[in-house]
């Protein structure tokens, strides 16, 4: 690891401890406090190494961005200590394997689709479905999956480079407040899966680079990464406005492929006979119809 590479790792471990240390209060730990004001409105230093059942000075050195070494019991003592959920637990075991890691990582993702998977996809006929990678990078979709993301394929952001990535629409594409109308939440969440696959892939370049590139171009972006919040991208409800069908509130799961690390089939999959339902079935026949026009 270069002595560069050393420094970035050190700073996103003392950034996000000593930010989830700021978000707990004594109270909130069941420390007792007194009259002295604090300068602080979370947790101090010595308050968490006591949570924790290590010293200070050991507490004070993993906090400057030192987890080389650091056990696995140390490392659940410190989320239990700072209530971590599962998203920031793993983030902070990815932190210690970087900070120990001799310096060969697992590859990325290549991107290439395997055939198997394209079919897959292709056979969800009646469901929007499409293939990315951890830096939202959609690689492949079905035809159905293609119309509901139409807003985004159609940006100008993808007329001269691909391939189609709804980060860099979500930031950069005025559009992407109409497509989200929860734009907020999307822009959120975005974020912060961002910066768990910077945990899981702490060498990919390319994810490196996009994020330089939303951080200089986008203050909503830089704004967001700063918090050092962590998310695990799997299941949810995603509300979409399409310009032919309207409102959205369309369920999803995200489904990891083990054969192909680093890439996720987002499928979405409203209920029967609802609304939802019935408006996916209208763009289902409009495509075709277009296509069949073509």
């Amino acid at each position: 690891m270069t002595d560069s590479r050393r420094h970035e790792q050190a700073d996103a471990v003392r950034k996000f401890l000593s930010t989830r240390r700021g978000r707990i209060t004594p109270q909130q730990a069941g420390l007792p406090v007194f009259g002295v004001k604090r300068r602080v409105t979370g947790l101090r230093r010595e308050e968490v190494a006591l949570l924790a059942g290590m010293s200070v000075d050991y507490y004070i050195r993993l906090e400057r961005g030192n987890l080389s070494g650091a056990s696995d019991s140390v490392l659940d003592s410190l989320s239990h200590a700072l209530r971590l959920d599962d998203a920031e637990r793993a983030y902070l075991y990815d932190l210690a394997r970087a900070a120990t890691a001799s310096g060969r990582r697992p590859p990325a993702a290549t991107g290439r689709i395997r055939p198997v998977v394209q079919r897959m996809l292709d056979a969800m006929t009646d469901l929007p479905a499409y293939l990315r990678n951890g830096r939202f990078d959609v690689l492949a979709a079905n035809s159905l999956g293609q119309a509901l993301y139409a807003p985004v394929y159609d940006s100008p952001l993808f007329a001269q480079r691909g391939p189609v990535n709804t980060a860099r629409f979500l930031f950069l594409d005025p559009g992407s407040a109409d497509f989200w109308p929860e734009w907020e939440k999307a822009a959120n969440d975005s974020v912060a899966y961002l910066r768990t696959e910077t945990g899981r892939s702490p060498q990919d370049k390319a994810l490196t680079d996009l994020i330089g590139e939303l951080s200089t171009k986008s203050d909503e972006f830089a704004r967001r990464w700063a918090r050092h919040d962590v998310k695990f991208h799997r299941s949810g409800l995603k509300r979409l406005h399409h310009p032919l069908i309207g409102n959205l509130a369309l369920p999803y799961e995200a489904l990891e492929l083990p054969t192909d690390p680093g890439l996720c089939i987002t499928v979405y999959s409203p209920e029967p006979d609802s609304s939802e339902r019935q408006a996916l079935d209208l763009l289902a026949n409009w495509t075709s119809s277009a296509a069949r026009e073509r």
